[in-house]
């Protein structure tokens, strides 16, 4: 306990220093906020497994709370906010063990009774501790102790809306050193670092417009939209002052930038990336600390979604901590047109509580509705706050670089796919729903059964899908043999790859737009000369609204029709096809979900929710499943030794009764499938076997 209150309050300090907040009080919080655990009936629990038997339950955090007494009253307002809630809610807490739950309970002096019971056998114990930590040096009464209790009690009964600071640096804190344990002290310093940018300035190319386009403007906010390739990330950089936060859709998507910023960002760099899979990106050999330091605060850059966003709107647990994180800092929301419906609303309500936290926001995107455009700009404060940039037509006629082809079916592309391959061409199928791609891959492994391949898709095991992405990467991108790799949406955007060809299901424009970016990528002085023009060809939608499925047939429909046949697809002309297909974007109202209303908080101070359903809902792979054959080293494993045997799954999949041998009772609590439904190469198929009724 000694040295755990010594490293949480160490860390306590660093962020107080990052933040502002008085480095003091963030030490004394620190030192305190377990002394309770000091108590022989959480000892016995902890040593023995004692099941506690009494009534009122024992909380940690209210047995801390009686050694106040030991530093000055006029320090105990911020104490309290960092110690009282830091594992539970105040109120309305999800087990009914907030101070203000057990008090409406069973009344202050029983609560009371139950903390302080044996005093003066334990408190000498915590005040010992207390004064080796040099905090001070004076015995407690227990009469002391209650009129602190009372205090507590009362101070938190006044609470009015908002959110702690103080409870949000406890909690970062408590987590950092619980995960680092001995070494929290030998990466405590590198947090809360500004990361050296330098390496993007004077990186100026004409083949990459945007890099001749000077960053130093004085407004706040930046709104970039810029064909694929032309540099945005890199002009997004330089936008930059501050710790960055940098957000995209996919996790493809998320592993491929942060390998990126891995490679140009000085090595000392803490970049950190955010997924539930991140442990498997972290490269092998990679230390345990550098690998649970992912999700911890003070990352000089981090990689992540906007769903690790949304406990800022939602008011979840730990969303004070990511507040603090992220205050005052640069956020790049790149790629945003990839959102939709509920979840695009949740970006721009992410948008307005970043305001609030006086974040600089940087948005990108290579294909945004102009009403999109319109209403992002609207909130970052209009064009007196906001760096808004595109190209001149002229420089967008030099990205002209695909011809497009209609069909269809799938079948009407293979002899397309057949001369490609045999020209040594690398050639890109995308589907948009995962067993349509599983179909494909078997169907073109028949036909061209010597031909390099892949499928990659969501529904493999994390590990498989982290080598599958690893292999897209280094090898079939890297190859100049002919290939073929079937695709759903995970490699639509941000994923540095280059195919010569693509067939792929007709979506939405914007997402089309984007899955065309992986083909003739790479701009070469030769190629923006000579032109350079490859094929795509799309399959035109299904005609029933079923199979359009997951987006919606009216706006296939209307993607297809702007597309041209046989003819280049002009970026100049993009803007308006998009348009076309979305001319207004409608909001989805969430607000019975958020915390926010305009500038009210509507959450009492200290209080956090205990999960989301607006979250859960977005979370679309939020289910998984795990094979019988892994079963049981994922139930003896610990947390980050069982993610790479899960397998995302839509949550609908939990109610397929032919896939459900029933559940595992530990870590995600995954549905266990037959080992006959899965394979490294194909992935998780949804089909009935004979031996599983």
């Amino acid at each position: 306990m000694l040295h755990h209150l010594r490293h949480v309050a160490f860390v306590s300090e660093r962020i107080a220093e990052a933040t502002g907040m008085d480095k003091r009080l963030a030490s004394l919080g620190g030192y305190l906020h377990d002394i309770g655990k000091a108590h022989p009936d959480f000892q016995s629990k902890l040593h023995n497994g004692r099941r506690d038997e009494f009534t009122i339950p024992f909380r940690h955090e209210i047995a801390s709370l009686l050694f106040l007494p030991m530093v000055h009253q006029e320090d105990w307002a911020p104490l309290i906010d960092m110690i009282v809630a830091h594992h539970r809610s105040i109120r309305q807490d999800v087990r009914e063990q907030g101070i203000l739950d057990l008090e409406n309970i069973e009344g202050s002096k029983e609560v009371f009774e139950r903390h302080a019971k044996v005093w003066e056998a334990w408190s000498p114990t915590a005040i010992r501790i207390l004064c080796e930590l040099g905090v001070s040096k004076r015995e407690i009464t227990e009469d002391e102790a209650f009129k602190a209790f009372q205090f507590v009690v009362e101070h938190c009964s006044q609470k009015s809306l908002g959110w702690s600071k103080w409870k949000g640096l406890l909690v970062g804190a408590d987590h950092f050193a619980s995960a680092l344990n001995e070494s929290t002290e030998k990466h405590v310093g590198s947090i809360f670092h500004c990361p050296d940018l330098s390496s993007y300035n004077g990186r100026s190319n004409s083949l990459f417009p945007l890099s001749l386009i000077s960053t130093d403007d004085s407004r706040t906010h930046t709104l970039v939209v810029a064909p694929t390739g032309a540099g945005k990330t890199d002009f997004l950089m330089r936008r930059c002052k501050g710790r960055v936060f940098y957000t995209l859709p996919f996790q493809a998507s998320i592993n491929a930038m942060y390998e990126r910023f891995r490679q140009q960002l000085p090595k000392e760099t803490e970049i950190r990336v955010l997924h539930a899979s991140s442990t498997l990106v972290v490269k092998d050999g990679t230390s345990y600390e550098e690998k649970v330091l992912q999700d911890k605060v003070g990352a000089a850059v981090k990689v992540l979604t906007p769903h690790q966003l949304a406990s800022l709107i939602c008011g979840t647990r730990g969303f004070e901590t990511i507040a603090l994180d992220v205050m005052g800092n640069d956020v790049i929301l790149d790629e945003i047109h990839s959102y939709s419906g509920t979840a695009q609303s949740m970006v721009l309500e992410i948008i307005k509580s970043l305001l609030k936290l006086n974040c600089r926001i940087h948005v990108g995107s290579a294909t945004m509705p102009t009403d999109l455009q319109k209403k992002i700009l609207r909130l970052l404060g209009g064009k007196k706050k906001t760096y808004s940039v595109s190209l001149p037509e002229g420089v967008l006629d030099t990205f002209d670089r695909h011809i497009i082809h209609k069909h269809n079916s799938f079948e009407a592309t293979i002899q397309n796919i057949r001369q490609a391959l045999q020209e040594d061409k690398k050639v890109l199928i995308v589907c948009n729903r995962v067993d349509s791609a599983q179909g494909r891959f078997e169907k073109c492994k028949t036909l061209f059964p010597d031909t390099p391949h892949m499928l990659i898709h969501s529904r493999f095991r994390r590990q498989d899908r982290a080598e599958l992405e690893r292999k897209l990467r280094e090898e079939f991108d890297a190859s100049t043999k002919p290939c073929f790799v079937v695709s759903t949406q995970v490699v639509e955007v941000s994923l540095d790859i280059s195919f010569d060809m693509m067939v792929t299901d007709c979506a939405p424009l914007d997402s089309l737009i984007q899955r065309f970016g992986r083909i003739n990528r790479r701009r070469t002085e030769e190629s923006v000369r000579q032109r350079k023009l490859n094929p795509i060809h799309v399959i035109e939608p299904p005609d029933n609204n079923r199979a359009c499925l997951p987006y919606v047939q009216k706006t296939l429909i209307d993607s297809f029709a702007q597309l041209p046949d046989n003819d280049v697809l002009y970026e100049r002309e993009l803007q308006k096809k998009i348009d076309g297909v979305f001319p207004r974007v409608e909001e989805i109202p969430i607000d019975t979900h958020l915390v926010w209303h305009g500038d009210e908080f509507l959450l009492t101070e200290l209080c956090h929710f205990p999960s989301s359903v607006l979250m859960e809902a977005l979370n679309i792979e939020s289910a998984t499943a795990v094979r019988q054959s892994d079963l049981e080293q994922y139930e003896k494993g610990n947390m980050e030794q069982r993610i790479p045997f899960e397998i995302p799954i839509p949550r609908t999949a939990k109610f397929r009764k032919f896939t459900n041998f029933g559940y595992s009772k530990y870590g995600t609590k995954p549905i266990i499938v037959h080992d006959d439904l899965y394979s490294p190469t194909v992935g998780l198929e949804w089909k009935e076997i004979d031996n599983m009724v």
